[in-house]
């Protein structure tokens, strides 16, 4: 080989090499493209829940000119106040008996809702009825279900006259009624997204598996236990985990219905988290607060993660 020829492939393979530097280059693009939506969460994630951490380890926070370093101390008395226990038991029955119900009838219409012995029109109109409170927000819940249960409402009107109660009932400001009464409100408005996830479940379910069950002499009850919940087992963990998230943050249905009240009978940590920042003005405290309720959510949002992986 001549020297030319030998600069000239020198040459070409200093060409075809690419530098260190469009290396690099290239190894940032893609982070260029999300940058702006890197910064959008710092600013609006990262950087709150630092400074609410922050505030959680301090005293007299925003409140005061002048705030001092007391390490625990918010979470201690947080911990310890009777309030907080009786919000997180609220807030334990709230979210164990909606995701239960929702489960429960979203399985149950979305079998209805998929069954053959239903007819064609029959079937869009339930639909059509069962997915309507979904359609609906929770402004416009709260404010429907308060009429309803007004002493003077639809219901105090209806079950009188049905012989399930007697007299007129306040269904929201009853300490004993209260906290069933949103709870139901937060059953009612929730179960759609349940049945929607599962009539999906169930009509990718192969037809084949139940022909054959059914061959062998299996009845509806042991299809259902051995074809179809085995079959929804993956949705079914996987939207209760999301279920109890969502659910144990709910703070505008309870905050427009009852408020929290009354007695604390309805108070949810997401509630007793608003009233120490904004009537009680303990900003710290508050903080401390929503730092557990944030280490919660975590943990809930881990073991939903964990499904997703394990069920792909």
């Amino acid at each position: 080989m001549s020297v030319a020829d030998a600069a000239n492939a020198s040459r070409r393979r200093r060409v075809r090499a690419p530098s260190r530097g469009r290396r690099l280059t290239q190894a940032l693009v893609p982070y260029a493209y999300l940058s702006p939506t890197l910064i959008l969460l710092m600013v609006l994630m990262v950087i709150p829940i630092v400074m609410v951490v922050g505030y959680s380890l301090m005293d007299a926070v925003i409140a005061a000119r002048e705030s001092h370093f007391i390490g625990l101390g918010n979470y201690v008395e947080i911990l310890t106040s009777s309030k907080f226990r009786t919000a997180l038991a609220n807030t334990f029955w709230f979210v164990a008996i909606s995701v239960v119900a929702h489960m429960l009838l979203g399985l149950g219409f979305a079998m209805l809702l998929n069954s053959e012995s239903v007819s064609a029109v029959t079937r869009t109109v339930f639909r059509t009825l069962f997915v309507l409170p979904w359609l609906l927000t929770v402004a416009i819940i709260a404010i429907l279900w308060r009429l309803l249960l007004n002493p003077n409402g639809v219901v105090n009107a209806i079950l009188p006259g049905l012989g399930v109660v007697s007299g007129q009932h306040e269904w929201l400001a009853d300490p004993d009624i209260a906290l069933a009464a949103v709870t139901f409100i937060n059953i009612w408005s929730g179960y759609p997204f349940f049945m929607i996830s599962i009539l999906a479940g169930l009509q990718g379910i192969p037809k084949d598996l139940y022909e054959a069950a059914e061959v062998d002499g299996a009845g509806p009850i042991r299809r259902f236990w051995s074809i179809t919940l085995p079959q929804l087992r993956p949705i079914i963990i996987s939207m209760a985990l999301l279920d109890v998230i969502w659910t144990s943050q709910q703070f505008a249905l309870i905050w427009m219905t009852t408020g929290g009240g009354p007695l604390d009978r309805t108070e949810v940590l997401s509630t007793f988290t608003y009233k120490l920042a904004f009537s009680e003005y303990d900003f710290s405290g508050a903080s401390a607060s929503a730092v557990i309720v944030l280490v919660l959510s975590m943990i809930l949002a881990f073991f939903y993660v964990r499904s997703q992986q394990v069920r792909e």
